[in-house]
């Protein structure tokens, strides 16, 4: 019985390792990478100098916003809207008819205002011809009582010689002390007729300027149905509808005016050390990029943090306190050429840097800023107004005159 076992393989041979190539080096590379690490080295140098003396004196932002006034158009009258002349995006100008309302209300009243100054016109120049009825009634009574007086007189004289009886004296009396007080009755009645009237014209009588004031009151509703634009700017938030009855007071849409807006940068505490009112700032917005900038400076500082003027303000006394910097809204005031050039919207984000190199100012603003919107100023004061007013007591009785004026009394 023969083994037979499986033939064993001869091992293969190791692989020899190729020798390592060396590549030498060129001799220009060594010089050239000495130039860019002294490249390197130059600029970091100059980055460092540039952040530390010239950065240092910028403060920056981009928790930064812009911000406007959103003035409300309000109805300052009842009444049902019967057209609309502006909505949402349109540019409007100061005193533009925005919306109307239904006037037949308000030409009613405006009707039934001249309708009263008319009749007080006609009350006092009824008031003057009484009057001047008074004093006629009184120079005859003065005359009748001048009379019984004299008669009475001349009958006392003949009692002694029985022409004339005592009975008749004695009715003579009477009758003199009859027209006496008739007079005095008259004259009494003349005072209170000129208290009424008073000494003055008839347009300045109070009853009279109580009626024109009415009439005023009436064209300042009638002229109320039209409302205008406050301010110049754009168009927001129309909630008004044609057709639909609006109380005075509510609001119907607002006016932005864009050319008057401002930023409201939001910026560390830690940053507010050397910020100082009147500093140039320098702005920079996501809508235009790095191609337009805005220049301007710093209005004013806010009298607290974001926090304190929150609705529901952080409530710090607790155990479990942590402590988280504070952030204060900075107005800052744009260039009103570069705004008109590049307007802005309200909202918009933006980068603030604010050059804190003189801190000499102050840290509280002392300018007001004031504003008025003539569209909304009115004294109730209109020519045509006066001239209906004027118009409606010369047609309703005699030209102005003084009340009083006529024949003098004898007391």
């Amino acid at each position: 019985m023969t083994n037979s076992s499986p033939a064993i393989a001869p091992a293969a041979p190791h692989p020899v390792a190729a020798p390592p190539v060396v590549v030498k080096a060129s001799g220009r590379r060594g010089p050239a990478l000495l130039a860019l690490g002294a490249v390197v080295v130059v600029a970091g140098i100059g980055w460092f100098v540039y952040d530390f003396i010239v950065n240092a004196n910028i403060v920056s932002t981009n928790d930064a916003y812009v911000s406007g006034d959103v003035v409300q158009v309000t109805s300052e009258v009842n009444g049902t809207v019967i057209a609309l002349h502006a909505d949402d995006t349109q540019a409007v100008k100061l005193g533009q008819n925005l919306i109307e309302l239904d006037p037949a209300d308000a030409a009613i009243a405006m009707a039934s205002a001249e309708a009263g100054l008319a009749q007080a016109v006609r009350s006092v120049n009824s008031l003057l011809a009484q009057a001047d009825q008074l004093r006629a009634q009184i120079q005859a009574r003065e005359a009748d009582a001048k009379r019984a007086e004299d008669d009475a007189k001349r009958r006392g004289a003949l009692i002694a010689t029985g022409a004339v009886s005592r009975e008749d004296f004695a009715h003579a009396q009477d009758s003199s002390t009859v027209q006496i007080a008739s007079l005095a009755a008259a004259r009494a009645q003349l005072d209170q007729t000129m208290a009424q009237v008073g000494t003055t014209p008839v347009a300045s009588h109070p009853d009279v300027l109580a009626a024109a004031a009415k009439l005023r009151n009436a064209a300042l509703a009638l002229r109320r149905t039209r409302i205008a634009a406050p301010i110049d700017g754009q168009v927001a938030r129309r909630t008004v509808q044609v057709g639909q009855r609006v109380d005075s007071g509510t609001p119907l849409m607002a006016v932005v005016p864009l050319a008057d807006v401002w930023i409201d940068a939001n910026f560390k505490e830690v940053q507010l050390q050397r910020m100082r009112v009147g500093q140039p700032v320098k702005v920079s917005t996501d809508i235009y990029g790095g191609k337009v900038s805005f220049h301007g400076n710093v209005a004013g500082l806010s009298a607290g943090s974001g926090s304190a003027f929150a609705l529901l303000p952080a409530q710090n006394a607790t155990g479990n306190w942590i402590k988280i910097v504070q952030r204060v809204p900075v107005r800052i005031l744009l260039d009103p050429a570069e705004l008109k050039a590049n307007p802005l919207r309200v909202g918009l984000s933006t980068t603030v840097d604010v050059d804190v190199s003189d801190d000499s100012g102050s840290q509280i603003a002392d300018k007001v800023r004031n504003q008025a919107f003539p569209a909304q100023q009115s004294d109730g004061n209109d020519p045509a107004v006066d001239a209906l007013i004027a118009k409606i007591i010369a047609e309703n009785g005699a030209p102005p005159r003084m009340a009083g004026t006529g024949v003098g009394l004898a007391r």
